[in-house]
């Protein structure tokens, strides 16, 4: 963020126009649209993290949880704009021929062959974090609180989280074989409708609840430096705690988001920096502080006995009474589905960098498998490989991003003397 002076934030209102097509192209290489690409990291990104990611959060580190969450994605807005600069600026083919964008290829294209054995780490590494398991486990356990439960459906009902893992996988397959035009056509549709529904839903519980606003948002900063609520004042594991969150939210410096932008349609790099440093932004910023006000106003989060989305869940139950549940659960299907939409297609890239694009097409059945294991996983268990997977991917991601960051700034002060 300093180096780049503050980038992020001067060209604000340009990155705006490049993401309502001003400048497109359609004769650019690349497969979709900047709205396309941006919808398409973000039906990854705003997802399950953006609803239970958040409760996790203040389940662990109390309402601090959720400032440490800021301040990752605020320095977060610079790291997408650069890894995603990078993944437009030094595509690759793959074994096919294939245009290709992403951390492996911003590597080994643009430090040199000698370095590709950290673009097979992260391939590795990226092949097991594109994962659906977290997701899967969140969209049984809330049809299970919201939904089943209130039908009289005992929610330890034996091979009931199978048969709804199996039901999920059926439906995701439907749109992941059909590859990364489907995705970035389905996530283009789904995600401004998700994004209107959870966000009118929440400023309607806000508005109801308007005198615990800033309360809750004065607790969010005092907490943060105290921990006292969850912690005993361990401000620096309540760091980690949000750091952690954030990451898996809006997956700053994680490299996946890099993997679509890199499919833009645009020959100039820095365009599709600016316009994927709105992710962090749309993400944790704004969709992220809302879920964890709606979680602090209600006092939710004092039981002290929910976690996930069940949490949420009881959230927007108390604000909502009868439909809060249901309005949330309809939300928790179209953001976990689009989340994993885009998952898939970042193992199928990393798979296809190590073995060879001709072995991509198996991946979906390894996926679609996934989410079976997924459904019978416990969240501690999702959570904990969650972070491990993220935490190795962003290793190679922040390694390339920084040894590269000078030519990104050399094609950034060119793209914007043309510009002005």
């Amino acid at each position: 963020m300093v180096y780049s002076r503050f980038l992020p934030f001067r060209y604000f209102k340009h990155a705006i126009n490049v993401l309502r097509g001003k400048y497109d192209d359609p004769d650019d290489p690349g497969d979709i649209n900047h709205f396309q690409a941006l919808s398409g990291a973000l039906a990854a990104t705003i997802g399950m993290g953006n609803i239970s990611g958040v409760a996790v959060a203040i389940a662990m580190g109390g309402p601090g949880a959720i400032f440490w969450m800021w301040v990752s994605a605020f320095f977060g807005m610079a790291t997408k704009f650069f890894t995603c600069t990078l993944a437009v600026m030094f595509r690759g083919k793959d074994s096919a021929g294939e245009l290709q964008g992403g951390p492996m290829y911003f590597i080994r294209e643009g430090l040199g062959k000698n370095w590709k054995p950290l673009a097979i780490f992260f391939s590795f590494a990226g092949f097991f974090g594109a994962t659906p398991i977290f997701q899967t486990n969140q969209m049984i356990q809330a049809t299970k609180d919201i939904v089943l439960t209130p039908l009289g459906v005992a929610p330890d009902m034996p091979y009931l989280d199978l048969g709804l893992g199996i039901f999920i996988a059926f439906l995701v397959s439907l749109v992941i074989f059909g590859g990364i035009t489907r995705i970035g056509n389905v996530a283009a549709k789904l995600v401004p409708a998700m994004v209107i529904l959870y966000v009118g839903s929440v400023l309607l519980i806000l508005a109801m609840n308007a005198s615990n606003v800033l309360p809750s948002l004065s607790l969010i900063i005092t907490d943060a430096f105290t921990a006292e609520a969850a912690m005993g004042g361990a401000v620096g594991a309540l760091i980690l705690t949000g750091a952690r969150r954030a990451a898996f939210s809006n997956e700053a410096g994680i490299g996946t988001a890099p993997m679509m932008h890199g499919a833009a349609k645009t020959k100039e790099p820095i365009r599709e920096g600016l316009v994927a440093m709105l992710g962090p932004a749309i993400d944790t910023l704004v969709i992220c502080t809302m879920t964890g006000l709606v979680i602090l106003v209600t006092d939710s989060w004092k039981s002290g006995d929910l976690n996930g989305i069940s949490l949420t869940a009881s959230a927007f139950g108390s604000a909502l009474p009868g439909v809060g549940p249901y309005i949330l659960a309809v939300c928790v299907l179209i953001f976990a589905l689009t989340t994993i939409f885009g998952l898939a297609y970042y193992g199928k890239k990393c798979l296809s960098f190590i073995a060879g694009a001709q072995f991509a097409k198996y991946f979906d059945y390894w996926y679609v498998g996934l989410i079976v294991v997924g459904s019978v996983t416990s969240l501690p268990a999702a959570v904990a490989f969650i972070d491990t997977a993220y935490g190795l991917m962003a290793f190679p991601t922040m390694i390339g991003a920084i040894l590269l960051a000078p030519k990104v700034m050399a094609a950034a002060k060119k793209y914007f003397s043309e510009i002005k």
